[in-house]
């Protein structure tokens, strides 16, 4: 479906602005650039801040008119930061993102319009597009890099993306001890900290044995419900003996993993 998704940048000036939307699309899946009219294309400004992106902007179709820009294209958006004279269907970027992915899905192409730095999109240019999609940044300082702007779109679309697959949109961080980390404790391991742990509370006076008040079973009862791994009851194992070291107790090794 991203395959069907085109960038479309009107008239840019700024070459950097170009090879950071290129960044911006590489980073979230989407491949197709079309340059209408760019005033200094190629670039080697480009390709620095295209970082890595240098394909896309071999790959990036430079053309005269956003006509030619959009032909093909089912669904057309462009993006406004500033209120028309003629009232428009206006969409947010999740807005445009969903609308984008349902006529992808359904094999249409799309294109997402931006306009120039320091202009936007003509009235003209805008009334070519199908809805017009609006950033809701603070009003007080709503104006957008280009590259920016593209990056929120962009995201937005990917993430509708990996919503319509199936897939998770945020990755687990893998610890270097995942094996540990990934494995519970077992019922003796468990047992050995709960004698641990009490030999520590009564070490720095919270735990009275003469009237433990049901402590140690509201902790069992804690620890219990929370299910620690290997890797988190050799953390908690390591605080317990660093606290009696501070306290200047010998140490409770007796059993420990």
């Amino acid at each position: 479906m991203l395959d069907k998704i085109r960038v479309v940048l009107v008239n840019t000036s700024h070459p950097g602005n170009i090879g950071g939307a290129a960044r911006a699309m590489k980073n979230m899946g989407l491949g197709q650039l079309v340059l209408v009219q760019p005033e200094d294309f190629p670039s080697s400004e480009a390709v620095a801040r295209a970082s890595g992106a240098q394909d896309l902007l071999d790959q990036a179709r430079v053309v005269d008119s956003l006509e030619e820009a959009i032909a093909g294209c089912a669904l057309v958006l462009g993006t406004s930061a500033r209120d028309r004279r003629i009232p428009w269907p206006l969409l947010d970027p999740r807005e445009c993102a969903a609308h984008t992915l349902q006529q992808a899905e359904a094999g249409g192409e799309v294109a997402l319009v931006f306009g120039r730095e320091y202009a936007g999109l003509t009235n003209e240019e805008l009334q070519r597009c199908h809805f017009h999609v609006h950033i809701p940044s603070d009003p007080s300082f709503g104006s957008l890099n280009l590259a920016a702007a593209v990056q929120v779109l962009v995201y937005e679309v990917r993430m509708a993306w990996l919503a319509a697959q199936g897939q998770p949109t945020k990755r687990e961080k893998l610890e270097t001890t995942a094996m540990l980390n990934a494995q519970l404790a077992t019922a003796d391991e468990l047992e050995r900290f709960y004698e641990h742990l009490e030999h520590t509370l009564t070490d720095i006076g919270f735990l009275n044995p003469e009237k433990p008040r049901h402590l140690m079973a509201r902790l069992r009862r804690l620890y219990g419900r929370a299910a620690p791994s290997k890797l988190e009851m050799n953390i908690l194992r390591g605080i317990l003996t660093e606290t009696q070291k501070a306290v200047g107790r010998p140490s409770d090794k007796q059993g420990k993993s």
